[in-house]
């Protein structure tokens, strides 16, 4: 009988798959304990952080963010997830990469640098679950992943903020423009993509649909899901999920908090019900460890992420038949 591994399973399993014995409060902190590796083949999801805040409009501090998840995640790596009653990594293989490398005083080489970082990944076959870091690392993102899946994208988008208003300048960094520039390059197809929370105005919501946070909070979170569900169909989708989606009782530690958001109970229902969705790509961002209190921020990022790598099991298994 194989012996268990007893701790730092992040650097001492040998396969992708099965987990460890660790003490919570101890060892290498990757990613729900998962291998530190940049070795891609066999993998079916990458786990990796883009560590940029230079985008943020009001408070910094998410470069701090991915280290913050992946801090979070360790209770999550002891226990089987709630509700799913299984180990998600018995099959699915699952690394976490470590974090993007990107010269952060040269601005100008931070887009190029995100874009071959989910190239790289992406050619391996394998799908990519990232954490920022503030929410304009989705932008080179989705240019990678509209690379690979082809344009345009459905966008599955959890915000306060639209992060729609005009910017055609080329070479702006701005967490509230990405998906102006998204919509504008084609990466994105307004008509079947959602932004489900929002709760601050824009003149222009660039034709896509809105499920505001009083819509989410009069339908429940049963009937949102649904409507997600139906304005996404089948077609190649990317899920971003901004931490200030919540509310900042559930979720103070972010750049630009807004009043009267999701639950945590709520939004992770919805994520949960993410199934029949084709996801192609993934992020969780606006993490920002300096304002949160008692980690409850990181934590709600942390189960969010685990519980899309809940659904991307499943998603594996039914492919399987």
């Amino acid at each position: 009988m194989t012996q268990p591994i007893l701790g730092d399973g992040a650097i001492r399993r040998p396969s992708l798959y099965g987990s460890s014995i660790e003490n919570t409060y101890a060892g290498v902190l990757s990613f729900m304990r998962r291998r530190y590796t940049r070795e891609l083949a066999g993998a079916d999801v990458v786990i990796s952080g883009v560590p940029l805040d230079l985008a943020v409009t009001f408070r910094p501090g998410a470069r701090l963010g991915p280290a913050a998840i992946r801090a979070a995640s360790v209770q999550l790596a002891e226990l089987k997830p709630y509700p799913w009653g299984f180990d998600p990594f018995e099959e699915l293989a699952v690394i976490d990469y470590g974090d993007c490398w990107f010269d952060a005083h040269n601005p100008l080489s931070i887009v190029p640098s995100i874009v071959e970082h989910a190239r790289t990944i992406l050619a391996s076959g394998a799908k990519m679950l990232t954490f920022g870091g503030d929410h304009f690392v989705t932008y080179p993102l989705l240019k990678a992943h509209a690379e690979k899946f082809g344009a345009p994208l459905s966008l599955i988008h959890f915000d306060a903020h639209c992060d729609t208003w005009a910017d055609d300048s080329p070479d702006s960094l701005n967490h509230g423009t990405m998906f102006y520039k998204a919509v504008k390059e084609g990466l994105i197809d307004p008509k079947t993509s959602v932004q489900v929370g929002i709760r601050t105005w824009n003149d222009d919501f660039m034709g896509i649909h809105i499920i505001d946070a009083p819509t989410v909070h009069a339908i429940g979170a049963q009937a949102t899901l649904e409507r997600i569900l139906a304005i996404v169909g089948q077609n190649p989708a990317y899920l971003t999920f901004d931490i200030d989606c919540l509310d900042p009782a559930f979720a103070p530690g972010t750049g630009t908090p807004v009043p009267a958001g999701l639950s945590s109970a709520q939004a992770l229902h919805i994520v949960r019900g993410m199934g029949p969705v084709n996801l192609v790509g993934m992020d969780v961002v606006e993490v920002s460890p300096p304002f949160d209190q008692s980690e409850i921020t990181a934590l709600a990022a942390a189960h969010i992420a685990a519980d899309l790598l809940c659904v991307l099991r499943n998603q594996k298994l039914a492919r399987a038949g």
